[in-house]
């Protein structure tokens, strides 16, 4: 059964957590919180219990962000991130590069390695939290994120040939 306020209390930083493994800006992640709980409470009817509470949260969080990716889409906005680091231009461009060329490498997997890579890297989510939010166990997560990692480092290598 679903109680908004017993669960936002229990709940909030963890569906927070959550969005800031997907979209890496703490103001926006807290907004697609709100409106998280927002929907969770119009839609509480439907909450059958089949699964945890979280794992209903961030399924509700993870719609909600496909939607703000699909709104910037058809905006063209910029990118959520800029690096404001003044450490030199050539580190800077070194790491720019490297990032990007780790981002291609995720952007081939498929969703469900995809999501794991980058709910443990950004999100820093453990292998148990992981299974939890995607509705399998903690050995899925670590295999998943295993084999992900392995096509990461074999998709970067490649390009360094």
């Amino acid at each position: 059964m679903f109680q908004p306020e017993k669960d936002f209390e229990e709940y909030s930083t963890f569906v927070f957590k959550y969005l800031m493994s997907l979209c890496g800006n703490a103001d926006l992640a807290e907004e697609l919180t709100q409106e998280t709980f927002y929907r969770a409470i119009r839609s509480s009817g439907k909450f059958d219990g089949s699964c945890k509470v979280s794992t209903w949260l961030c399924q509700i969080a993870k719609h909600i962000w496909y939607q703000e990716l699909d709104k910037r889409k058809r905006r063209k906005t910029e990118p959520l991130q800029e690096s404001g680091a003044e450490d030199g231009v050539e580190s800077s461009y070194c790491r720019r590069e490297q990032t990007l060329e780790v981002m291609k490498a995720v952007h081939i997997l498929e969703e469900n390695g995809k999501e794991v890579f980058l709910l443990r890297i950004t999100g820093g989510f453990s292998f148990k939290e992981i299974g939890e939010i995607c509705g399998r166990n903690e050995n899925w997560a670590r295999v998943t994120f295993y084999r992900a990692k392995q096509r990461i480092i074999k998709e970067v290598g490649r390009d360094e040939m």
